[in-house]
């Protein structure tokens, strides 16, 4: 088995998950074992991502609650093999308590603590849901984003939020990755406040308990709502009324506001899954589309590396025109540029649930969804929001995003 590549050993146990809702024990603590061998970063590394990428996030992406349960009892064998201070089967039925929805009890709260998601969009779509829910439920309370400091600069401009820096690295091997928990605990140990889990990485997805469950209200975003085709922030405001008696909440960025230098922004990073992104001449058709308006484009060069390399190939190849600027600086700066423009271009990312949060007129091109629920819960909420949605790489999506991009100029800059 030693010899069999980590992202083969995650497909074969992930097949299982779907097929029999168990797996094979020993390809997976073969894989827990090669992530957590320290002496072998290069395997470690590959093992960790083959986890996470193809084994936890398609479980959670399908959005079936039969695979909650699935991947509770899977990963809190891995929690378990890497952190033996844990006991799987105390982790896996303390996650069947935690889930079930309970409403507040009442009391009084000085702190609350909302915690990050880790990936933006969904701070945007479902965090932010919670931060203005707890605003509203907790007017005296000092209300707290915990997380990586990228994602609370998104509410750095919101006087209301308290950031509280707790790292975690999408990147980091398997045990680091499990120890942000224990970095967590401490930054919540009051007996004053209650935590707002809406699902997040930093507790795995609610397995690793982090304060007393009397204290903690965990929104499982996977199976809340069941078979319905509701969208993520609409189905995270119904739960929050049902626990904490709030008036139904929508989802909102506050960056800290930049100057404002352009009318469209755009944004064609795809978070490293290559099966969200069209292609070049895609990509090149449509800044050259953007640009034919005569407006200034904002175009974001993302987290650098390959990512950035695109970028600065298709502003050459299009000749690096002056209405075209590369933004090189954080994402929150570049949230407050989508704020503030006309017009939002990119793939299924963060930026479209920026955009869709402020009613940002916005075309996104969805492609590479796990299932239809996903599409469902992932898809942009806003009246201005125009989503053309890829299945098998439809030779039309071109034109059908050309199309849509000219109904928006024309609502926008019509003579």
């Amino acid at each position: 088995m030693a010899s069999i590549p980590a992202d083969e050993l995650a497909h074969e146990i992930l097949d299982a998950c779907l097929k029999e809702g168990t797996w094979p024990s020993r390809v997976l603590d073969d894989l827990i074992e090669r992530a957590l061998d320290e002496d072998e970063p290069f395997c470690a590394i590959a093992a960790t991502r083959a986890l996470f990428g193809i084994v936890i996030e398609q479980l959670g992406d399908l959005f079936d609650p039969a695979l909650c349960d699935v991947y509770a009892r899977l990963f809190s064998h891995v929690i378990a093999r890497a952190l033996p201070e844990y006991d799987a089967q105390e982790l896996f039925l303390r996650y069947r308590r935690v889930r079930q929805v309970r409403p507040f009890p009442g009391g009084e709260v000085q702190r609350v603590f909302v915690l990050s998601r880790i990936t933006l969009g969904a701070d945007v779509a479902v965090t932010s849901v919670a931060l203005a829910a707890a605003k509203e439920r907790f007017p005296h309370a000092e209300v707290c984003l915990v997380g990586p400091e990228k994602n609370t600069a998104l509410f750095a401009g919101d006087p209301c939020i308290a950031p509280i820096t707790v790292s975690y690295g999408r990147g980091s091997l398997l045990r680091d990755r499990l120890l942000a928990a224990a970095e967590l605990q401490v930054a919540v140990d009051e007996l004053s406040s209650i935590v707002i889990d809406p699902d997040s990485r930093l507790t795995q997805l609610g397995l690793i308990p982090v304060c007393d469950d009397a204290r903690y209200f965990f929104f499982e975003s996977r199976a809340f709502g069941g078979g319905l085709d509701g969208t993520l922030p609409e189905l995270t405001a119904q739960w929050l009324t049902e626990v904490f008696d709030v008036d139904f909440q929508r989802p909102y960025a506050a960056p800290v506001q930049q100057d404002r230098i352009a009318d469209i922004t755009v944004s064609l990073g795809v978070g490293e899954n290559g099966d969200k992104r069209i292609d070049d001449e895609f990509e090149f058709q449509v800044l050259a589309k953007l640009l034919s308006y005569g407006r200034p484009v904002l175009l974001d060069r993302g987290a650098g590396g390959e990512e950035a390399d695109r970028v600065n190939a298709l502003a050459k190849k299009l000749g690096s025109p002056s209405l075209l600027h590369l933004h090189d600086g954080s994402y929150a700066e570049f949230a407050s540029h989508i704020l503030q423009g006309n017009l939002h271009v990119g793939y299924d990312s963060a930026g479209q649930h920026v955009a869709a949060a402020a009613n940002v007129p916005l075309v996104s091109v969805f492609s590479g969804y796990a299932g239809e629920r996903m599409l469902a819960r992932w898809r942009p909420n806003s009246p201005g929001a125009r989503v053309i949605v890829v299945q098998h790489r439809d030779s039309s999506v071109l034109d059908q995003t050309l199309q849509a991009i000219s109904e928006v100029a024309a609502e926008q800059w019509a003579s």
